[in-house]
């Protein structure tokens, strides 16, 4: 049975009402975006491989709208973007405007409703209507935006119960649709307009990719706490949270989107648009550096590998440790690992093994799964191991099973001495199994 893709006139009005508080879903701000504008190009298509390149970003689920100026598509499932999406469903996505979303999740909110782009619908040029049911007063509704989000807002809560105490009713539990919905009850004569309106009420970390009848916006928030960048393709302009994925469609990187920054791509191009923000403090997010982002993407001007490369060598000056060789935790920490074995003339071997099949442990849901999916996830190498004492350097620990896993496999493997060196961008940690 073919799929099928729901449109601006078939979309579902099934809502689902549940309190914020309600199986409330933690910060989940790792997500992908990616978006294209281009005459005469397949957005879907472009849309759906510069997703396959964020795939990192989040695993559970994946979603694109497009548009061809008259009709708005969309169409998201749970799963990964080569599981989403079909041959069939990626003709029905027509249009030459497309944004697109893969999603990071840990324990909650983890359902079909919450998948994005989500979308809403526009208020007339009063925004005096928060639900956007249709034209209501003076002026003319704008239609409908979708959004996809990168990243977490703090203050969702306030702002989504006072959204209702306006009218507004949720599909979701997620604090994507109260932008989507802050963004379509905003005052203004054009989208470009609401969303810059809106961007002072929204407190926390975002990049946005955001699709509309007849354009293709971003913005940025004023931390510049996520990464967004611009990329061109022939005529064609692109939006992406990496660099990486504008390399996987064959587009060139443009520049970054700034922090509290607006970029609104049409017929006429890209323009910019300032929002009132104060943009004097920046807080790009360290976690891009050393464990999020891929190694071939540039953010904030600097390539992520060698970036990681030098952490490595600052990790060795800090803590030295007297050993026989040094090895790195697949696949993140590996530049890592090659810069402090450098710095402390050690050699580098590979001793761990990686299946590519096993995402990352930390967002399985259940504590057992996580140690688990550890287990599958690494295998060491004895030949190279035994009888040694191995520096092992990871990128980061979040809850600690990876590493408990690891350094067990490490000493059945023969290891002598395990000393784990944890890499950050201005600090580090370290511990020692002997």
């Amino acid at each position: 049975m073919a799929a099928q893709v729901q449109s601006n006139v078939t979309a579902p009005d099934t809502q689902v009402r549940r309190s914020p508080a309600e199986d409330e879903p933690p910060p989940r701000d790792a997500c992908g975006v990616f978006g294209i504008y281009g005459a005469g190009v397949d957005a879907a298509r472009i849309t759906y491989f510069g997703l396959y390149a964020l795939q990192h970003r989040g695993q559970e689920s994946a979603g694109i709208a497009t548009s061809d100026g008259e009709q708005m598509r969309f169409y998201k499932q749970m799963g990964l973007v080569s599981q989403v999406f079909t041959e069939d469903v990626l003709r029905q996505l027509e249009g030459h405007i497309a944004c697109g979303h893969n999603r990071y999740s840990t324990t909650g909110g983890s359902r079909p409703e919450n998948a994005q782009p989500v979308f809403w619908d526009g208020d007339p040029s009063t925004g005096s209507r928060p639900t956007g049911a249709g034209p209501a007063g003076s002026g003319e509704a704008l239609g409908r935006i979708f959004v996809a989000h990168n990243g977490n807002l703090v203050n969702s809560h306030l702002l989504r119960r006072r959204l209702e105490e306006r009218g507004a009713t949720f599909r979701t539990t997620t604090d994507s649709e109260v932008i989507a919905a802050l963004i379509a009850t905003a005052p203004g004569q054009t989208w470009a307009e609401r969303v810059v309106a809106s961007m002072p009420r929204m407190i926390g970390s975002f990049s946005l990719v955001m699709l509309t009848r007849h354009q293709l916006i971003g913005a940025r928030d004023p931390l510049g706490n996520r990464p967004l960048c611009i990329g061109r393709r022939d005529h064609a302009w692109l939006l992406a949270s990496e660099s990486c994925a504008l390399d996987t469609v064959g587009a060139q990187f443009y520049r970054e989107v700034e922090p509290g920054e607006v970029v609104v791509i049409d017929e006429h191009g890209v323009s910019s648009h300032r929002a009132p923000v104060d943009t004097s403090r920046r807080a790009l997010c360290l976690f891009e550096y050393i464990y999020i982002a891929r190694p071939d993407s540039v953010i904030d001007n600097r390539l992520v590998q060698e970036a990681r490369y030098k952490m490595g060598r600052e990790l060795a000056r800090e803590h030295p440790v007297d050993a026989d060789l040094v090895i790195g935790v697949p696949m993140g920490a590996i530049p890592a690992a090659h810069g402090y074995a450098e710095e402390s003339n050690l050699p580098y071997r590979d001793g761990l093994v990686h299946n590519r099949y096993i995402h990352r442990t930390f967002i399985q849901p259940d504590a057992s799964m996580r140690r688990a999916s550890a287990r599958l996830k690494y295998n060491p190498l004895p030949e190279v191991l035994m009888g040694k004492r191995v520096v092992v350097v990871d990128d980061s620990i979040v809850r600690g099973t990876t590493q408990e896993q690891i350094a067990g496999m490490l000493r059945r493997a023969g290891a002598r001495e395990v000393h784990l060196r944890i890499c950050r961008r201005r600090s580090s940690t370290r511990a020692s199994w002997v």
